[in-house]
């Protein structure tokens, strides 16, 4: 099984509604992947909650294997998702591992 882990940091926005707004969105087109994409066997997608820290969305995603990762990363509906979140990306990090 591989676990892949994918933090985001969106760019500053010009009022917290319009981040909030931005971050559900991305939330919900990550969320409506499982549905859509059968290599992908479970998500969890959390807004960040703490003000201190950098980073503002958690994905944790698992597939059996990395061609199954590898799948997902090419299916056209994650490149959607992908598209919007790179309008507001300033930031991403990401571990994939075996368990």
């Amino acid at each position: 099984m591989i676990k892949h882990i994918v933090l985001f940091q969106v760019k500053p926005f010009d009022n917290e509604y319009n981040k909030n707004n931005k971050l559900e969105e991305i939330k919900t087109g990550l969320l409506s992947l499982k549905s859509k994409i059968p290599q992908l066997k479970s998500i969890e997608v959390g807004l960040n909650s703490n003000p201190k820290e950098n980073f503002d969305i958690a994905l944790d995603t698992t597939f059996e294997s990395m061609d199954d990762l590898e799948i997902y990363a090419k299916h056209p509906d994650h490149l959607a998702v992908g598209k919007i979140v790179r309008e507001v990306l300033q930031s991403r990090s990401c571990v994939d591992y075996e368990f």
